[in-house]
């Protein structure tokens, strides 16, 4: 099911199964079945040209239209999975003489019901065709010309938009940095941001600056469609040429334009690129050069500015950067969200986003309106944002090597290159692990959503008198709850906010649920998990700091559920019947969450944290895990060490994220020796399990080249070995524990030169001091740690030797000292020399001894 499409992407194949599955349909219903396949197709390829233009401009009658078609597809697609539900349920119930005779008086009825739908759905697909072509009007209207909103925004607020000095000094800087650097080379750079943030107006504000000091110039607009030939004659002309050769043929052009180019210094821009087969055709037409040509180009995709030249990120607009004198723009600003400002800048904002959203495929823009679902300044966590796309039916698996939640990550990061969301990076070890909207792109999805009727937002208002099918359940009063009545019926997610709980109407008033997420909603006062069971349909259901304590023994019959999350509650224990969801992917609980036996059932599960294994089961609970060979996440908790483990982490081939710990605290030596991780490894946590005796040699820079989060113990390390790490093309957080007795007679550590280039968090453990850190290492690290390091040959630990000015990134410095093979006035004195390193340091980085 597909927000844009409605159901129809998920509805098509489930149609395709009832013919050719074994469910014994009369041939009158199979016909019915291949009649709804080819209209609803066809209904589809029209919904998706619909969502490809901007919704101003858009028929009023083929929005009517659409907006039936999709409503009809949801109530289509709840009959279907009914009735196969109804299919499965009764080749579960239990094969008494007695119940088999029930299930024959059943089944005739089941057939029937299925037969009478099919034929209503039939009769109402035609009847919404027929009503399309009864009211067409086919006779010309004329229609308004506007214009391009984008030139308003470039030369009405070019010289208004406050804060443009700086960003504009920034990209001269670059372009001016880049002579010394590429001796006099053309200098390229990319523009990035989503559209209205202002990457037209600072173009040509670095244009206006710069074109003076040359001997021509050009301004090109570029755009959605481009025409490619009219670009090139655009350039001609603002460039200066005269004697243009007029052609229809784009190669003509561009030899002309080449010719012309020729030794000459200018600055160019190329504004609003969509695609890189645009730039690549352009860029033919501009000769290198090494006189120092200044190119700048606009995109909203990261990746075509990225493959364009050097990528300048824009800042989100905040209220450093609004519009001087201009009032309206302010009242814009501050009424985001709200949808009720209609001022003229308003809409033309809301045009220049439309434009972005426009360009995504349907699949994007379905998993982009679900944005609109939460409140503004929300921080989503990327995990819980993909499963519930997942749940929705947004990701499709087109690439059988490829798990779903691989292919929801690439549609989030489509979104990213698109400029689309923004990211929020933990800085403890510089992960992405949350992300959300600017306020003006969320006022435009709850625009669109509120028009199209996809979200129904309850804050502080009523339930609505509408079929709403998605509920976001934010602020209110629990005396609205009553006007909930038949309208609750058919809404197939509901997400609710803390703010919100008192709004949530009772589980069993709910039929076709798909999605139910109340995280960090109290459920410990009367909101009641009874009916939750009941639940069929539901596939994601998000219970993380609830406050409950058990989950109902019942659960086993939600079959279709996907994703379970009950982090950070107090549940001792899963209920048995857990292993009875055969299409769990994501099963997320707490480190003291027992599990129980029979856990390699779930032969869907994907990601698996965390699972605590019993000290009396342990044997049987590791020879399960080996049966989870889809798992790409797993984080387990065991009593002890188990031999058993590394024989079953050979069979987790598909292993990215392995986080192992023993509560005992006694840590094997060598216990992985003998494992080999999988190439796609991303991140690996097992300090607090076992020791290495040695650097494994699959941990090279060419082996595991994701490798971006490690957190291992050694008991020796060479200097080779710390070389090897340094070259890891991804790591960007490295824990490393040594164990002091075995470091041999190493007189210190160093990190030379080019190592650790992605490194961000960097924590070493019992190392023996002196270290070395040379120029041009670790040039990304914000915080440096050395925990229980020994000091040694402290005479040498001056300032300069240390190399800490060499960290040009850091900001925090934390190091816990062990006086044992030195004495006290040693471990002073390198005190005081990191005192002084830190005084020298330019960023004055927090330093903690």
């Amino acid at each position: 099911m597909e927000i844009v499409a409605g159901a129809l992407p998920s509805l098509l194949p489930k149609l395709a199964a009832l013919i050719v599955g074994e469910y014994n349909l009369q041939m009158e219903v199979k016909k019915g079945i291949i009649f709804l396949q080819e209209e609803l197709k066809s209904m589809q390829g029209a919904l998706q040209k619909i969502s490809k233009t901007p919704s101003d401009e858009i028929d009023d009658q083929d929005k009517i239209w659409a907006r039936n078609v999709r409503e009809m597809s949801y109530d289509i697609e709840d009959n279907i999975d009914k009735f196969i539900l109804q299919c499965k349920a009764k080749q579960h119930v239990c094969k008494t003489i007695i119940d088999r005779s029930l299930e024959l008086l059943k089944q005739p009825k089941i057939y029937h019901n299925i037969a009478i739908d099919i034929r209503d759905i039939k009769t109402r697909v035609k009847e919404v065709a027929k009503r399309r072509k009864r009211y067409k009007i086919t006779s010309k209207i004329a229609k308004t010309v506007t214009i391009d909103p984008r030139l308003l925004v470039q030369y009405e607020m070019e010289i208004e938009l406050v804060g443009i000095d700086e960003a504009r000094e920034e990209v001269i800087k670059i372009l001016v940095e880049g002579d010394e650097v590429f001796k006099q080379k053309d200098q390229i750079v990319s523009i990035v941001g989503f559209g209205g943030l202002g990457k037209t107006t600072l173009a040509n504000a670095v244009y206006e600056n710069l074109r003076e000091q040359f001997n021509c110039w050009a301004f090109v607009t570029v755009s959605r469609t481009p025409d490619l030939v009219k670009v090139l004659m655009d350039m001609l002309t603002a460039l200066g040429k005269n004697n243009i050769i007029a052609s229809n043929s784009d190669i003509i052009l561009i030899k002309q334009l080449r010719e012309f180019l020729k030794n000459k210094r200018y600055p160019i821009v190329i504004d609003d690129i969509w695609d890189i087969s645009d730039w690549k055709a352009i860029k033919c037409a501009l000769p290198d050069s090494n006189v120092g040509n200044k190119i700048i180009t606009t995109t909203r995709n990261f990746s075509v500015g990225e493959q364009a030249g050097h990528v300048y990120k824009l800042a989100p607009l905040s209220s450093s950067m609004l519009t001087a004198g201009k009032m309206e723009w302010y009242n814009v600003y501050q009424s985001i969200g709200t949808g009720l400002e209609k001022s003229q800048a308003f809409e033309t904002m809301r045009k220049i986003l439309s434009l972005s959203y426009s360009d995504l495929p349907c699949h994007l823009q379905s998993c982009l309106l679900y944005f609109s679902l939460f409140p503004e300044d929300y921080k989503i966590c990327k995990t819980r944002l993909i499963w519930m796309w997942i749940a929705e039916g947004f990701v499709k698996s087109k690439d059988q090597s490829k798990s779903l939640f691989e292919h929801g990550e690439s549609y989030f990061n489509e979104l990213i290159n698109r400029s689309m969301i923004q990211l929020i990076y933990n800085l403890y070890n510089g992960s992405v692990e949350q992300c959300h909207v600017h306020d003006m792109v969320l006022d435009l999805l709850c625009y669109i959503s509120i028009e199209e009727n996809f979200v129904t937002i309850l804050n502080n208002g009523k339930f609505p008198s509408n079929k709403s099918r998605w509920l976001s359940l934010q602020n209110g009063k629990e005396d609205v709850v009553t006007e909930a009545t038949t309208i609750l019926e058919q809404v197939r997610s509901v997400v609710v906010f803390p703010f919100g709980v008192d709004l949530m109407p009772s589980i069993g008033r709910f039929r076709v649920l798909r999605v139910l997420d109340l995280q960090y909603c109290s459920l410990s006062k009367g909101h009641s998990l009874r009916y939750l069971c009941n639940l069929f349909y539901l596939r994601y259901l998000g219970l993380r700091c609830t406050g409950i304590a058990q989950l109902p023994e019942e659960i086993g019959k939600m079959q279709n559920l996907q994703t379970l999350n009950v982090m950070e509650n107090q549940i001792s224990s899963l209920p048995s019947t857990v292993v009875q969801l055969r299409n769990l992917m994501c099963l997320l609980t707490d480190k003291w969450t027992r599990m129980p036996n029979g856990i390699g059932k779930l032969a869907c599960l994907q990601q698996l944290s965390k699972l605590c294994i019993d000290k009396s089961t342990v044997d049987t609970a590791v020879d399960d895990l080996g049966k989870l060979t889809e798992l790409q996440v797993l984080h387990v908790v065991l009593p002890k060490w188990n031999e058993k483990l590394v024989n079953c982490l050979h069979k987790l081939q598909k292993i990215q994220d392995l986080h192992i710990e023993v509560l005992s605290g006694q840590r094997i030596t060598g216990g992985l020796d003998d494992w080999v991780a999988p190439r796609q490894i991303c991140e690996l946590n097992t300090r607090r399990s076992c020791w290495f005796s040695r650097l494994p040699p699959w941990m090279n820079p060419l082996r595991v080249v994701n490798l971006s989060v490690l957190s291992i113990s050694m008991t020796e390390l060479q200097p080779e070995h710390l070389e090897m790490l340094g070259r890891l093309p991804a790591l960007r957080y490295l824990e490393l524990e040594l164990d002091h007795d075995n470091v041999g007679g190493h007189r210190s550590f160093v990190f030379g030169s080019g190592l650790f280039p992605c490194l961000v968090h960097g924590e070493f453990s019992r190392f023996v001091w002196p270290v070395v850190f040379q120029r041009g290492v670790m040039p990304r690290l914000r915080e440096l740690s050395f925990s229980h390091s020994y000091v040694r040959m402290a005479k040498e630990m001056g300032s300069s030797r240390l190399g800490l000015g060499n960290l040009l990134s850091l900001r925090r410095i934390a190091i816990d000292f062990v006086s044992e093979c030195a004495s006290k006035e040693e471990a002073k004195k390198a005190k005081a020399a990191l005192r002084l390193a830190k005084q020298m340091h330019p960023n004055r980085p927090n330093l903690f001894l």
